[in-house]
């Protein structure tokens, strides 16, 4: 794997994640929090992100057989699923697989919030997951992997850096700027899902590629 493709694979994943994105809420369900327990939370969910990427990453093959699931039917699927959530930065609206309406009211009564829903669904969503699980089978071998799962970490410490400056960062910003910072990753990832989709539909087709 080059390191342009090295690169690809972070970049997508932390648009998927979107920790800039998620800083709003974070504040929103932590109010009367210290800056001492924001870090804590931060610090929980930070981590729970990155066993969900890491999970996913080594379990995301088998998984797939085991359910009978072709590589080329979940490439399409999933890019189609990473398409909505491109839609729906670029159109600075909430990600429509993440946290619905019922799930935010619900969360603002929860003591803990770090691991649901910050971790999940919030931060690591099904379309992060079918992502890190599409990215994982087209590996050719372990040390592709350890790249992903080394984008894992990364992505990991890049929210618990928005997390634990989420106040400044929004002030700074304003949600003006967090919605043109959504608005181009949006188009970012709007490329990403057509290439899964296509090589999907090569997989799936393979005469299309003639």
């Amino acid at each position: 794997m080059k390191e342009l493709e090295i690169a690809k694979i972070f970049i997508s994943l932390l648009v998927l994640v979107n920790p800039l994105g998620a800083i709003p809420l974070f504040i929103s369900l932590t109010p009367n929090a210290s800056q001492i327990e924001r870090r804590r939370i931060a610090k929980i969910s930070s981590t729970s992100v990155a066993v969900v990427i890491i999970t996913s990453a080594l379990i995301g093959e088998s998984l797939l057989k085991f359910l009978g699931i072709s590589i080329g039917s979940f490439q399409v699927g999933g890019g189609l699923l990473v398409m909505m959530i491109a839609l729906a930065l670029m159109n600075a609206k909430p990600n429509p697989t993440k946290t619905s309406d019922e799930e935010r009211v619900e969360a603002e009564l929860r003591t803990n919030i770090a691991v649901v829903p910050m971790a999940m669904p919030l931060l690591t969503g099904p379309g992060t997951i079918s992502t890190v699980i599409i990215y994982s089978t087209t590996a050719h071998n372990w040390m592709s992997v350890g790249y992903l799962i080394v984008s894992g970490l990364l992505i990991a410490l890049s929210c618990y850096a928005a997390m634990a400056m989420a106040t400044p960062i929004s002030r700074w910003l304003g949600q003006t700027g967090i919605n043109i910072v959504n608005r181009v990753m949006g188009m970012i990832l709007a490329a990403v899902s057509v290439e899964i989709i296509v090589d999907g539909l090569y997989r799936l087709f393979p005469q299309l590629a003639h």
